[in-house]
C-alpha cells in the first residue's frame, strides 16, 4: 500500500516537527509528509496531488490558511484539511463558513489541545474522512450563525474601515457611498455589537461612549478583528490611497 501523503503548512519550524512527531506516534500506517512553509507553498503543493491531505495553520505569510483553503477548494473540493491554530478568532470562523464546499469533510482543533486530541482529530478529519470541529469553535460558530449577532458582509466592511481610521467621508470615497449611506451602515454594525444599548445604558448615567471606539473595543474583544489580518488591510488601504490620489492628482 502507498504512504498517505500529508502536507503540512506551518511557518514555525518547532509547530512543524510537533505535528510530524504526533503522526509518527499515532497514524498506524504508512505516510509521507511534505511541509509548506506559507499557504502559497501549500497551495502548489495540494494541487499537485489526487486527495489532497492538508494540516493548516491559519495565520502564515504570503497567504494565509483561509485564503489558502478557498483556492485549494476552488479547484479540489474533495481535498480534506484539518485547520490547527491558537486562535478561536471569530473572523476566521465566519470567513471559514463562507468558503467549505457542500459535504467537504474538513476540521478545527486548537493548538492548546492535548497530544491525544489533536492525533484524534486529524485521524478523523484525514483518514477517517469525517469533520472534527474543536467545542471552543463551536460556541464561536454558534454566535457567528444568530442573526442578531452576526456581522453581514459590509457591517464587518465597516468595521475595518473604522478600525484603520477611516473618517465617514474616506468611507464614502472608498466604498462608493453617501455620507448618509456610510451613517447607515455604521448604525447596523453598532446595533449588531449592541453599542446602541450600551450607548442608551451610558447616557442614562450622566455619561456616553465614543461609538467608534467603543464598536473596534468590542470586536476586539469578540476576535472580529485582530492586528495579524489588519495589517494586511492596511496594506490593502495604502495601495487604495495611491490610486485615490492619483485619480484626483493629490501630491504627497
Amino acid at each position: 500500500m502507498d504512504p498517505v501523503k500529508i502536507i503540512i503548512a506551518e511557518d514555525n519550524p518547532k509547530d512543524f516537527e510537533f505535528l510530524e512527531h504526533l503522526l509518527a506516534e499515532h497514524l498506524q500506517q504508512a505516510f509521507q509528509v511534505s511541509r509548506a512553509s506559507n499557504g502559497e507553498d501549500a497551495l502548489k503543493m495540494a494541487l499537485d496531488c489526487e486527495q489532497p491531505l492538508v494540516i493548516s495553520d491559519i495565520q502564515m505569510p504570503e497567504m494565509n490558511g483561509i485564503d489558502f483553503a478557498k483556492s485549494l477548494w476552488d479547484q479540489k473540493p474533495q481535498a480534506r484539511i484539518i485547520f490547527w491554530s491558537q486562535f478561536k478568532d471569530e473572523m476566521y470562523v465566519r470567513s471559514l463558513l463562507r468558503i467549505v464546499p457542500p459535504e467537504t469533510v474538513y476540521g478545527y482543533i486548537l493548538k492548546s489541545n492535548t497530544k491525544e486530541r489533536i492525533a484524534g482529530a486529524v485521524v478523523t478529519v484525514l483518514i477517517d474522512e469525517q469533520c472534527w470541529i474543536d467545542p471552543e469553535v463551536r460556541k464561536v460558530q454558534g454566535r457567528t450563525d444568530h442573526s442578531q449577532t452576526a456581522l453581514s458582509d459590509i457591517e464587518f466592511e465597516a468595521l475595518i474601515d473604522i478600525s484603520l481610521g477611516l473618517t465617514d467621508n474616506l468611507i464614502a470615497q472608498r466604498r462608493y457611498l453617501s455620507r448618509r449611506g456610510v451613517q447607515s451602515r455604521l448604525n447596523s454594525l453598532y446595533n449588531k455589537l449592541s453599542i446602541d444599548q450600551e450607548q442608551f445604558q451610558a447616557e442614562k448615567v450622566g455619561e456616553a461612549f465614543n461609538p467608534r471606539n467603543r464598536a473596534v473595543s468590542v470586536a476586539i474583544h469578540r476576535g472580529l478583528i485582530n492586528s495579524f489580518e489588519l495589517e494586511h488591510e492596511e496594506k490593502e488601504l495604502q495601495k487604495w490611497l495611491v490610486q485615490f490620489k492619483q485619480r484626483h492628482k493629490i501630491d504627497d
